[in-house]
């Protein structure tokens, strides 16, 4: 049977993207239909705008930190207004960026939802295009719980184009979302509480981490508070919100911030007119070659329940197109992956956590080492970094490394590929520092600590 393309893309985020020119540049025909921004979540509302508002975020420290190396500064004002036009407005050339890349890679954009009609067939505004292979990669949407008050509160879509800056904010959510936002919000100028129903955020990460990461934050200003539920939000009379608690306090602030998770876009998809497979939790379930129970049906990225970060979603979408169009079957390695978390100090890891490590290897070395950064030596500021490497005695193969402090996410992208070569704690050791820097510690870490 001939189709209309070879394959039909549902979604054009970083994994439907990178997908789609891939396959066309192997010859197949490809289409691919957005029906709300081009670049998806990444571009939009999640690492792209992030990043600026952090870089906006970090220069109220850097002022103040400034004056004990001779600079005055005078008065310093924010103004929100001129952050968020200009990132929308560069958010609008990225955009076009990506209708650019599309269009040179002979990839048919059509704007709209896309809705499977049948294995080979998707309807978009209302045409139907029949096709070899369906690819879904929808991404996902911030899911927020059915509490009293849920219409008044923004979710982390909203939170970057507010009308007007909250002097106070609450986040609920202790993950890596609404802690970034606790830290962007606070050195911007608002007063932050973050409530989280747990004993500690950052789940999934490194103990260790996660509780210096909680040390650290309250020094800057954020507010914390763990083991904390809402149950309701009321609107007073002067619009001001009141966040009612479980242990019958309550906080009054200008906005609320729920950042407690994110679920697939599944909605209006047509899945239910095909075999596809869903899991408990709402995510599309697939197997090692991105293929869902529906054979011509594919699907990637973070509708998948994986790791939700973009250069997997680009990844996957390039071994999905090598592997149906170019005959490059490859299983993608999901170990050792680095990963930020932008909060400040920001986070920054790679492989195993201490808990991990300790639960598959019987002999796990560990080596850490926490520092004011030189920089604070004048600065006057109380901030300090850690540092960790696990290690198994037995090989001499570092497990993971993990570390707290300013530019963790530039150090840890270079030890990530150490990691993923498979360097020894030797490799380590023989290699030279470079002085006077922080990331240096990595590699001057000679003594293993026992708590």
């Amino acid at each position: 049977m001939k189709y209309d393309y070879d394959l039909f893309v549902i979604g054009a985020g970083s994994g439907g993207v990178r997908a789609s020119r891939m396959a066309s540049s192997f010859g197949a025909k490809v289409a691919v239909c957005e029906d709300r921004y081009m670049g998806g979540t990444c571009v939009n509302v999640g690492c792209v705008p992030k990043k600026l508002y952090v870089y906006a975020s970090e220069y109220s420290r850097h002022f103040s930190d400034s004056k004990n190396f001779g600079w005055s500064t005078g008065e310093i004002v924010f103004d929100w207004a001129t952050l968020r036009d200009n990132k929308t407005e560069e958010i609008s050339r990225l955009n076009g960026i990506y209708d650019g890349i599309l269009d040179k890679a002979n990839v048919e954009v059509m704007k709209g939802r896309g809705k499977i009609v049948d294995q080979h067939t998707v309807e978009v505004n209302g045409k139907k295009y029949t096709t070899e292979r369906i690819l879904l990669a929808v991404g996902g949407w911030p899911s927020i719980p059915e509490i009293k008050g849920r219409e008044y509160v923004v979710n982390s879509n909203d939170v970057f184009d507010l009308e007007t800056f909250p002097k106070r904010l609450v986040i609920v959510g202790g993950g890596y979302i609404g802690v970034e936002f606790a830290g962007i919000f606070n050195g911007l100028g608002s007063q932050v509480t973050l409530l989280h129903r747990g004993e500690l955020f950052l789940k999934g990460f490194d103990n260790e981490i996660r509780n210096f990461a909680a040390q650290e934050m309250p020094k800057k200003g954020v507010n914390l508070r763990f083991n904390t539920d809402v149950t309701s939000i009321e609107k007073q009379a002067d619009q001001s919100l009141k966040v009612n608690l479980k242990d019958g306090t309550f906080i009054i602030a200008d906005t609320v911030l729920y950042a407690t998770g994110r679920k697939p876009q599944l909605d209006d998809l047509g899945i239910e007119n095909v075999n596809i497979t869903v899991t408990d939790k709402g995510y599309i379930k697939v197997n090692e070659q991105f293929q869902t129970s529906e054979p011509s049906i594919y699907a990637l990225g973070d509708a998948t329940g994986g790791m939700e970060l973009t250069p997997v979603a680009l990844e996957e979408g390039m071994t999905l197109a090598r592997a149906l169009y170019n005959n490059q079957s490859y299983k993608l390695d999901y170990s050792n992956i680095a990963t930020t978390v932008f909060c400040q100090p920001n986070i920054g890891t790679v492989g195993m956590t201490e808990e991990q490590a300790k639960a598959d290897y019987s002999n796990v070395m560990k080596y850490r080492s926490s520092f004011r950064a030189m920089k604070h030596t004048i600065s006057g500021s109380d901030e300090r970094t850690l540092m960790k490497l696990l290690v198994d005695g037995d090989t001499d193969k570092i497990l993971g490394v993990h570390m707290v402090g300013p530019d963790a996410g530039e150090i840890m992208q270079g030890i990530a590929i150490a990691i993923k070569a498979g360097a020894t704690k030797a490799d380590f050791d023989a290699t030279i520092g470079i002085h006077p820097t922080a990331a240096e510690e990595f590699v001057t870490m000679r003594k293993p600590v026992t708590d």
